[in-house]
């Protein structure tokens, strides 16, 4: 990423053409239908078997991406993506958590959790899109943003080393909380409905809430996975590519993840690590800029020690709680729900 206030002028450069923008928007918006409308268009249980297969198509269709780019940009942008990609990824570990947390509060029957994180996956494109205009923008007109975005990944990374076990608490959300205050909801389950007509009043479901929660607390992990980003690289197009590829993924990384999420104990603090690396290296890159290629090797590096390291000292007492609350039937699909503690 080049340094200084010279590369701040006017809009920030980037490799895509309008054409090229409303090509990859195509792609998304396509897939996502294919997604919905053919292969899910019944609701069912997502099996180890179809997470597995979609996560090898949703990760094979990110590294051809990746092999185009290197092919037609060369191997800078190659890496800025990839980086990207791989930072997203890692980040994506703290939505499962919350994901896990999320169903088993509100008892979510495991039918419909595909469906809640779909139209969850659809809302944080449309936010992540709306983020990094923004930061693109700001990072354009603005030199002092990035030194901004470094404290705040700096911050998260150090908050995230001291709270590595804490349990996430979602409803604590502002945002979620004026939510259920605003929606007047029913307390069962309908279905797959988000809202049902009563006496004529319309209503919100459980279903809904949940996915609500994840929206909102979509925002939080927008302002971790944003600005780290944009210290790998200074072009939109990477950036939101890299971004949405993750993203896109993220549904099939939870149904193949979530059992055995809470083995990987470890992972939250090699995630703190990186952002705190990410935050220094945005912060000191008008002086000293480490290449992408090095950034790339101490992401991964510590990603796959957190994890080696998860399962070489795993945690002395599992939290069977949890892991009965997970192993529970789903149930009907009108029961009533749990309250979120």
């Amino acid at each position: 990423m080049a340094s200084g206030p010279h590369r701040l002028c006017g809009l920030m450069e980037t490799i895509a053409s309008p054409l090229l923008w409303t090509i990859f928007s195509v792609f998304v918006v396509g897939m996502l239908a294919l997604d919905l409308g053919v292969f899910n268009r019944k609701a069912h249980v997502v099996r180890f078997r179809e997470a597995l297969t979609w996560s090898v198509v949703w990760v094979s269709l990110s590294m051809v991406f990746n092999a185009w780019i290197y092919q037609q940009y060369g191997r800078e942008k190659a890496l800025e993506f990839l980086t990207g990609y791989v930072i997203e990824k890692a980040l994506s570990v703290d939505n499962i958590f919350v994901f896990v947390i999320l169903f088993a509060a509100f008892a979510v029957p495991k039918i419909y959790q595909h469906r809640v994180l779909f139209w969850g996956v659809i809302g944080a494109i449309l936010m992540r899109a709306l983020f990094i205009g923004l930061g693109a923008a700001l990072v354009a007109r603005f030199h002092w943003v990035m030194y901004a975005f470094g404290a705040i990944l700096i911050v998260t990374g150090v908050r995230l080393l001291f709270t590595g076990d804490a349990e996430p608490h979602p409803e604590r959300n502002p945002i979620y909380r004026l939510g259920r205050r605003l929606v007047p909801a029913v307390p069962e389950y309908h279905g797959k409905k988000f809202f049902i007509k009563l006496d004529g009043r319309w209503f919100a479901t459980p279903l809904f809430l949940v996915l609500l929660a994840i929206e909102a607390t979509d925002v939080v992990f927008a302002v971790d996975s944003i600005p780290a980003i944009f210290a790998i690289s200074d072009d939109p197009f990477i950036v939101y590519t890299s971004n949405i590829f993750a993203i896109l993924g993220l549904r099939a990384m939870y149904f193949l993840l979530a059992r055995v999420i809470d083995k990987f104990h470890l992972l939250k603090y090699g995630l703190a690590v990186v952002l705190l690396f990410v935050g220094v290296k945005m912060v000191i890159a008008e002086w000293f800029k480490i290449p992408i290629g090095i950034s790339l090797a101490v992401i991964g590096g510590v990603l796959v020690i957190s994890v080696v390291a998860s399962i070489l000292w795993p945690k002395p007492v599992e939290s069977a709680a949890l892991e009965d609350t997970r192993d529970e039937p789903s149930g009907s699909p009108d029961h009533r729900a749990a309250s979120p503690r």
